[in-house]
């Protein structure tokens, strides 16, 4: 037996297993016997031309020794034979333990870095501010329907068991290359996420699914000797001779010195408390570019039948997705974190702040789609200082607050009146997913002029880009503002605090990661950093 790799190979939509395996082998010219174990490695959605959609294979092809020498030898099929991996034995470091590994932040990067020392003998010890998902859905949803007037400051869609990505759409998409990606993919499978996730285009887990996922994760933190905390939050540092070497941590209003050896800072870029006390401790840091905007929401059908035209039903495809960009002068303008089927959700963390994003379930079978519209900004806009950026946001997120009413409820126009720049009513077609509730109003009123304006110019691109895109009665609410953290924790070669060695800032919040999986292998790398150091405990 051997295994080749091959690409392109077309499976119909309305194909089985082994109808998709006999055409292979006539692709091949093998017979259908001859192929005795297939492998996707890879599996997208081509949807070019509405009228002929298919998936697009790229595999792994177990045959018989003959078959595969005739595969091999056709210089059509461009095949590669698959050579068994060979990997180098990771190098531990020699030096004692002073203290525990402190990991600070159960978001992605957390999750894995905490993983990653807990099976190989580290024992670390993980804190996180908020709860554990059972409590924390808990409190969002009391937030969301109303019960609260405010977020639970520490038990919210940013602070809690998972991090953000906990109320998302769980996608699994990265622009980044790195070979941890496929370790990072297999270890949420051994959680419980689906295994297609290992092959599809653009994988996504869901928010339903991914908190099963995330509390299998901490529990396999926990058995191989990892304490993990909760409702515990850094206040400060203490350093010696220039290197860290403990972290005061809260607990209600319990206050004690933890001893470390290394602290992995994976904190989020929710939060801003900790980022200020962190530059009063004279942690290294500059501000960084982001993007603000709205979310847009529109039917799921309009989109799919955009996407995929007579085809849009068909019970393969299920709902569409779509990534769009455009101009407004010399501004980047473009669709993120696109969730189909979902649903617009009220992602506060403190009181006084109006802040939307996206989520969506593993069925993605909501009415409607929806994805962030936002507009690049960069120092230029709000400051030098590295807090600016900081400030800038808790600025906007108030006065989305102020006209949304006051109380909890977000701001919103029709596409139709924000393009006119006048005050909405209410939509006739599209009816909001966003809780405790929006209030229709003039939305320019509580963006920058030029954060208007780009998403102006965006929509009357995108409408051209995706049929329907800019009908009148989509519905448009902000403020979306947590696209990416507004500042960067300075780190080294080695991942390490340029100014306070001994402090690894990883993840979105130290401004190194853009979603779940880079900052899951961020995490990771600076796990592996520290590994590299520190022996195991005994």
């Amino acid at each position: 037996m051997k295994t080749v790799y091959l690409q392109n190979l077309r499976r119909e939509l309305d194909a089985t297993d082994e109808s998709f395996a006999a055409s292979c082998g006539q692709r091949l010219g093998v017979p259908r016997d001859a192929l005795l174990r297939m492998r996707i490695v890879r599996q997208a959605l081509d949807a070019r031309k509405k009228q002929d959609i298919f998936f697009c294979i790229h595999a792994e092809l177990t045959l018989t020794d003959s078959a595969a020498k005739r595969v091999l030898s056709n210089p059509n099929l461009h095949a590669e034979r698959v050579e068994p991996e060979r990997t180098e034995p990771f190098a531990f470091g020699t030096r004692p333990q002073n203290g525990r590994i402190l990991v600070v932040g159960l978001g992605p990067a957390g999750l894995f870095a905490a993983l990653q020392l807990a099976k190989n003998g580290y024992r670390p010890l993980v804190i996180e501010r908020g709860r554990p998902i059972d409590e924390r859905v808990r409190d969002v949803e009391r937030y969301w329907s109303g019960l609260l007037k405010e977020p639970d400051p520490d038990s919210n869609v940013a602070f809690g068991e998972g991090g953000a990505g906990t109320f998302s759409d769980g996608k699994l998409t990265t622009r980044i290359r790195d070979p941890h990606i496929d370790g990072v993919l297999n270890e949420l499978i051994a959680c419980g996420a689906p295994e297609e996730i290992a092959y599809l285009a653009k994988p996504h887990v869901g928010t339903d699914r991914l908190r099963t996922v995330v509390t299998n994760m901490r529990h396999t933190i926990e058995r191989l000797g990892g304490e993990v905390r909760f409702s515990v939050t850094l206040t400060d540092l203490k350093t010696k001779d220039g290197r860290v070497t403990a972290a005061k941590l809260r607990h209600g209003t319990e206050e004690t010195w933890e001893p470390c050896s290394a602290i992995l800072l994976a904190i989020g870029h929710g939060a801003r408390d900790t980022a200020r006390m962190l530059y009063e401790k004279g942690v290294s840091m500059a501000p960084k570019a982001f993007a603000i905007g709205v979310r847009a929401e529109h039917p799921q059908s309009i989109i799919n039948e955009s996407q995929f035209g007579p085809m849009a039903n068909h019970p393969r495809l299920g709902a569409a997705e779509y990534r769009l960009t455009a101009k407004s002068g010399t501004r980047g303008v473009y669709t993120f974190c696109m969730c189909p089927g979902g649903q617009v959700v009220a992602s506060a963390s403190a009181g006084e702040q109006v802040v939307v994003n996206g989520m969506s379930n593993f069925a993605r079978d909501g009415r409607n789609a929806n994805a962030a519209i936002v507009v690049q900004i960069t120092p230029e806009d709000f400051g030098s200082h590295p807090l600016d950026g900081l400030g800038y946001l808790d600025r906007l997120e108030r006065s989305a607050f102020l006209l949304g009413g006051g109380d909890g409820t977000a701001p919103a126009s029709t596409v139709g009146a924000f393009l006119r720049d006048e005050p909405s009513h209410a939509s006739q077609s599209v009816a909001p997913t966003y809780r405790p509730g929006v209030r229709y109003t003039k939305l320019s009123d509580c963006l920058p002029a030029f954060t208007a304006a780009g998403i102006r110019d965006g929509l009357k691109a995108f409408g051209r880009q995706l049929k329907g895109y800019d009908m009148e009665d989509a519905v448009l609410t902000a403020v979306e503002s947590r696209t990416s953290s507004p500042l960067r924790i300075l780190r080294d070669a080695g991942m390490e605090s340029v100014s306070h060695p001994g402090l690894y800032p990883v993840g979105e919040g130290a401004g190194y990661a853009g979603g779940i999986i880079s900052a899951a292998v961020d995490g990771w790398k600076a796990a592996e950093a520290i590994m590299r150091i520190y022996a195991p405990l005994p």
